[in-house]
């Protein structure tokens, strides 16, 4: 199975929120971590929104966040929402039934099982789990400056 990029940048926006806790997410800004389009990114955030895994702040000030603890949004909860399908074989989709199989086939049935062991995979993962595994993630996503330049700046003048 290969997730749509729609579902690869939502977990990617998710992860910048998470990584830029008690603060607004901007747009541009995450795009630019990123180097995908705002445009792109809007499409994305209403599934999300509409799920509540993310709250949006208008106004000039304005900006998203995550919709609960990063613990407890898993990756499950995000394909679910931006998704369409995940039909693995033509037999899988609704109102195709050319093959005298469909209802009794093991090629069916084997498949039903392994999307649901993906699907049960993915539920053992959390935003939360995602971030923590990259301890620089806010350097690398540019919401802090390197970590010679924050030492710097943390340093009392002498």
């Amino acid at each position: 199975m290969r997730l749509t990029k729609q579902t690869n940048y939502a977990v990617r926006m998710l992860m910048y929120c998470a990584a830029n806790e008690g603060k607004l997410s901007r747009i541009p800004e995450i795009a630019r971590a990123y180097g995908v389009s705002e445009l792109f990114l809007f499409k994305i955030l209403q599934p999300l929104t509409k799920a509540g895994l993310v709250e949006t702040v208008r106004g000039r000030n304005g900006g998203v966040r995550l919709g609960r603890a990063a613990d407890r949004i898993t990756l499950f909860d995000v394909i679910r929402v931006t998704e369409d399908s995940f039909a693995m074989a033509e037999c899988f989709e609704e109102g195709v039934a050319e093959c005298p199989l469909v209802d009794s086939c093991g090629l069916n049935s084997a498949l039903r099982k392994a999307l649901n062991a993906f699907f049960d995979v993915l539920a053992d993962y959390t935003i939360d789990d995602l971030v923590k595994a990259r301890p620089q993630i806010n350097f690398l996503l540019g919401i802090d400056p390197p970590p010679a330049i924050a030492k710097m700046v943390a340093a009392p003048a002498a």
